[in-house]
């Protein structure tokens, strides 16, 4: 097979971690970098640049675009939108940026295996990828990624929090080093002062984009790893032309796999690394039996509580989903349980399908499990690298029933909000789930029916500690059992963050161009 290039390293998937990957390992101008994406580049495309069109990606061209399996205890229409575009889920999302709590990156290390991510270590790597409008001492200011705080534009959204306080749960400001447990605010996002977002692309790579030693490939899609004899990546099988041609692509020193929390599992199986029993099920030879590819797909399930408003909603906003809340709905936790997000258009995506009124004036909240004990799995179709793999979340088949509880606890608390005099002016009658739904086996059914998601997939292919079977990676995110390949994206998380994990994935590509510089 005709080799079309070779480089000293190969990072597959330019998306959140994989655009930080290959800009940083790239500084060093002795090195060849070469990053792979499937999708198209976005430096000429407005609807991915400008922010506050990041909606009309859901479900376009620019998504993966993958349906859930059919769900047991939940909304089986639901679909995971996996950007497929230069940037990522970073290109796609609605910049929503977040420091991981502490507790999160310490449990992470102490609690999970994985040395060296606590948030000793980890923090300075934050600091280090942000230019953050915060003056606090503990921010970055000469980081590639730009952090700007939402401005309180929004009146129904100023409202709110003036609700929030009457309710209980005090304004506060996100990303000042100590974690929010009950508190609420606009975000901090990721964009640039012309309402460019500020995905990894504009941040890590629009910067370089002539750097001689770094070439980004796109429209590449990668179907299969290669290895030698030996066990050690050797480089990646791609298609780039309508007819499944495949050329290979050399890597002489790693290859780097950045393809999210969906697509690595994928593709890791696709080579021969996965459950033994599922592997041989499709066909494929087994070169490693790693039964933890594929398992501890957690997420953020979301609810949505929408009510239609007296007034005009805004017609302009940074991103329309400008507010976040966080409570707790138990006594004694370190972090919130539960999150939700405000905006200030119609959600009705899965609501209307369901029967529920709609309105052009609506606004809304949607209460998501912050740590969800439900685990999915992600397994293939077929053996065939053009199948979309089986993503089945199972939500809410956790055995205590705590992802449920924590949603109807979510439901009722933004009733409460919405309840307060600061409201009265904004809120009409409540669209969703309905003034009627009051019971719990009310509220449950609602939200098996409903329920979306913030499309947060993350630990497909978890890191842990060497003797830990059921995790696929080490510490250093090198893939156990080979040589020369690691992973850095969502996937690699052992356990999901408390809040929105986009920036936490930018960091972990941080981390990943430390450890292979370091080794």
């Amino acid at each position: 097979m005709k080799t079309a290039h070779t480089f000293d390293y190969v990072v597959v998937g330019g998306g959140s971690a994989g655009a930080a990957v290959a800009a940083r390992l790239s500084e060093d101008p002795a090195v060849t970098v070469g990053l792979l994406e499937a999708g198209p580049s976005d430096t000429d495309q407005d609807v991915v640049l400008r922010l506050s069109r990041w909606m009309e990606l859901l479900e376009s061209g620019f998504d993966w675009d993958y349906p859930v399996e059919p769900q047991e205890n939940g909304n089986s229409f639901m679909r995971h939108a996996r950007a497929k575009v230069l940037g990522g889920c970073s290109s796609h999302n609605s910049c929503i940026a977040f420091w991981a709590p502490r507790e999160d990156l310490d449990e992470w290390a102490e609690r999970f295996g994985a040395a060296g991510w606590d948030a000793e270590s980890t923090f300075p790597l934050y600091r280090r990828l942000e230019t953050n409008e915060d003056a606090d001492p503990h921010h970055g200011h000469d980081g590639p990624v730009h952090l700007m705080n939402v401005p309180p534009a929004d009146p129904s959204g100023v409202a709110l929090l003036d609700a929030c306080e009457q309710a209980g749960i005090p304004r506060t400001r996100f990303n000042t080093g100590e974690t929010v447990a009950n508190g609420a605010g606009f975000f901090q996002v990721n964009r640039r002062a012309d309402g460019t977002r500020a995905s990894s692309s504009v941040s890590y790579l629009h910067p370089v984009l002539e750097r001689e030693n770094l070439t980004i490939l796109t429209g590449n899609h990668v179907r299969e790893i290669e290895f030698d004899d030996a066990g050690r990546c050797t480089g990646v099988l791609v298609v780039d032309n309508a007819f499944g041609r495949p050329s290979r692509i050399a890597a002489t020193r790693e290859v780097i796999l950045s393809a999210g929390a969906i697509n690595t599992p994928q593709l890791l199986m696709l080579s021969g690394i996965g459950p033994r029993e599922h592997l041989e099920e499709h066909g494929i030879p087994v070169r490693v039996d790693a039964p933890g590819v594929g398992e501890n797909l957690q997420d953020h399930p979301e609810g949505v509580v929408q009510w239609e408003s007296k007034k005009p909603m805004v017609r302009e906003s940074t991103q329309w989903w400008e507010i976040g809340v966080f409570a707790t709905t138990e006594e004694g936790l370190d972090r919130p349980d539960l999150m939700m997000h405000y905006g200030s258009v119609p959600f009705d995506m899965h609501t209307y399908r369901a029967g529920y009124p709609t309105a052009e004036e609506v606004f809304c909240l949607t209460p998501n499990v912050t740590h969800a004990r439900s685990r999915g799995t992600v397994r293939l179709r077929s053996r065939d690298h053009r199948d979309k793999p089986r993503v089945d979340p199972r939500y809410f088949t956790d055995a205590d029933g705590h992802d449920m509880r924590v949603m109807i606890a979510g439901i009722r608390k933004a009733r409460e909000i919405v309840a307060q005099p600061a409201m009265q002016e904004w809120a009409g009658r409540e669209l969703s789930p309905g003034a009627d739904a009051t019971t719990d086996d009310q509220l449950a059914d609602y939200i098996r029916r409903t329920h979306n998601t913030v499309y947060h997939p993350v630990g497909t292919v978890r890191m842990g500690p060497d003797d830990d079977g059921l995790s696929p990676l080490d510490a250093e995110l090198r893939v156990k059992g080979v040589t020369c390949l690691r992973v850095a994206d969502a996937s690699v998380m052992p356990e999901i963050t408390t809040v929105n994990p986009n920036i936490t994935v930018m960091m972990i590509g941080e981390k990943c161009a430390d450890l292979i510089r370091g080794a």
